[in-house]
């Protein structure tokens, strides 16, 4: 009996993640989103100042301060329509067929984690939605970052130790990237997600999206 001296390998289901840098908008955007960032604050200051004269001043520690929708205002109108085109063309790229679907950004809002530290998003995916992404504002090297959990339950059930987690490999369950302002990531919604905790040593704000292929019938759309 003889066994193949060499295995062919050939790798399938594979979840892809797109960034660039791209600043040139950042200043642009902070600027239309002070706004939406200071109405958020001021909508949780009662609740602050209520937990803070109840157990001991921790200023605005563990909050983050969500806008309210920023499609529709034109101010963010150009990043909403590259996000759409985008959104598509990727999808496009995965291998889906969007002949009879037209692709929306249905949700876009822009978040600040608080100044004296905290502010996290504990791993959720983003339901009802096929690409989603962030632009992020105000980050650095001292500030949070999103990390990217492996969505195959059946993976992470019987997950064996890492050799070396330093290094991407068929073992990885989860990678993170470095923030900075006018970088962008796009990713399909099923990819959970999550924001390391910030410690408040400088400022973290960023636009985070979802969009929907949806079916031209339902749009009675020809």
């Amino acid at each position: 009996m003889s066994f193949p001296k060499q295995l062919t390998l050939e790798q399938y289901f594979a979840c892809p993640i797109w960034f660039a840098d791209e600043p040139k908008y950042v200043k642009k955007l902070n600027k239309a989103s002070d706004p939406y960032i200071k109405q958020s604050k001021k909508n949780l200051k009662e609740t602050i100042d209520k937990r803070n004269k109840k157990f001991g001043d921790k200023k605005d520690m563990g909050h983050v301060f969500h806008s309210t929708t920023l499609i529709g205002d034109p101010k963010f109108k150009e990043l909403q329509d590259y996000i759409g085109a985008t959104a598509h063309n990727l999808l496009d790229e995965m291998g889906f067929d969007l002949t009879n679907y037209q692709v929306f950004t249905t949700e876009m809002w822009v978040q600040e984690f608080a100044q004296s530290g905290g502010g996290h998003h504990t791993l959720h995916t983003h339901w009802n939605g096929h690409m989603s992404g962030f632009y992020f504002l105000k980050a650095s090297e001292a500030t949070s970052m999103p990390i990217f959990e492996d969505p195959r339950p059946g993976n992470t059930m019987n997950l064996l130790p890492e050799k070396d987690k330093t290094k991407i490999t068929y073992a990885s369950s989860q990678i993170n990237y470095k923030a900075k302002p006018g970088r962008m990531i796009f990713f399909p919604s099923y990819m959970p997600h999550q924001y390391m905790v910030d410690l408040g040593y400088e400022p973290f704000r960023f636009i985070h999206w979802n969009c929907q292929a949806i079916p031209k019938g339902v749009l009675n759309v020809v």
